[in-house]
């Protein structure tokens, strides 16, 4: 047996909690029950760890046999790595026949003809889900079996579950090799991550219900009808100031939906004002900057600041003159049959 591969075992051995381990081995199945019953698992984990090495060198154990043992660890104890859930889509609707052994060829045979040095490993469970671990190499350097990334897919089902290495370059390679083994077309991230693998499943397969209780508290008898009649009051308020920030919000942004704008910047020049004792400006010059505004879609966020509480209504001058700039912007780009990018305020 390789030195590598014995270490492995070792060390995957040592991250196993010690009333685990016979039970960890016996799942694994790469040990006779015969050799299980010479181990001492009453020892310190390091002496375990020794033992099963040195049984393993008597059945010549490779690396496929050591990365099930790692497979059954990480199955064991999942919420030890951070999980993401990706989508996968077809053309059409069309229903096919799911075969592992053909999902498994496709998938090895996609991601080698990619990257040569690359350790690949399977193991399927009970609830249909495909458990496939890949250790990463370079074309100079084997595999690293310390630093896998894990495929949680369940069959028949658009939904895959990946906790990707430190090596984010490969995440577009595993990806590649998972549309192509499962027959789909394109595939793309939910923007769900968490530590529990099941939390995950039970959102994507809506295996959860959500319950919502609400609480009513009843008023005092002595006191019904002037709680009442204050509980109307603010009722009013409140739709009275929602009706306000809408009207407001209408006239600054209009009524259809705003242009997807990234990114705007102000340059500002101004002067620095303060009380004439402190004269903290030796020279009276103009008070110059640079304000830059970025998200995913600017102007929509801007404009849910004030129907969300997180600002006053009305948004101050330097929010609102945008989406003017940018349509007017956007206009003078669609005449000159030029694509939108980027605004930046002058």
């Amino acid at each position: 047996m390789d030195e590598t591969v014995a270490e492995y075992i070792r060390r995957t051995v040592l991250k196993i909690p010690r009333d685990e381990i016979k039970m960890m081995l016996q799942k694994w199945g790469f040990l006779s029950e015969a050799q299980l019953q010479t181990l001492n698992f009453h020892q310190i984990k390091d002496n375990i760890s020794l033992e099963v090495v040195q049984l393993c060198e008597e059945n010549s154990a490779d690396i496929k046999q050591a990365a099930v043992l790692d497979i059954i660890y990480n199955h064991l104890y999942q919420n030890k790595r951070m999980w993401s859930v990706y989508q996968m889509r077809k053309t059409g609707e069309e229903l096919e026949y799911f075969d592992i052994t053909d999902f498994k060829k496709k998938f090895k045979r996609r991601l080698r003809s990619a990257l040569k040095n690359v350790t690949i490993t399977f193991r399927e469970y009970e609830d249909n889900a495909i458990w496939i671990r890949v250790a990463w190499g370079t074309p100079y350097r084997p595999p690293n079996q310390y630093k896998p990334s894990y495929v949680v897919y369940h069959s028949q089902t658009p939904y895959a579950f990946i906790s990707a290495s430190v090596l984010k370059s490969n995440l577009p390679l595993l990806c590649q090799a998972l549309i192509v083994a499962s027959n789909y077309h394109d595939i793309r991230e939910m923007e769900l991550r968490s530590h529990s693998l099941n939390s995950l499943k039970d959102i994507v397969f809506k295996r959860y219900s959500q319950n919502f209780q609400t609480y009513c508290p009843k008023p005092l008898q002595g006191r019904a009808v002037e709680a009442e009649s204050v509980d109307l009051r603010i009722i009013n308020e409140n739709r009275s100031e929602k009706e306000r920030i809408q009207r407001l919000n209408q006239e600054a942004f209009g009524d259809g939906p705003q242009p997807i704008l990234q990114f705007a910047q102000y340059k500002l020049e101004t002067m620095f004002k303060s009380s004439p004792e402190m004269d903290v400006l030796d020279k009276k010059e103009p008070f110059r900057c640079l304000v830059k505004f970025s998200s995913p879609h600017l102007l929509e966020s801007l404009k849910s600041l004030a129907p969300a509480g997180m600002a006053d209504a009305p948004l101050s001058p330097l929010l609102t003159c945008i989406p003017q700039k940018a349509r007017n912007y956007f206009r003078i780009r669609e005449k000159r049959g030029l694509a939108p990018e980027s605004f930046v305020s002058p």
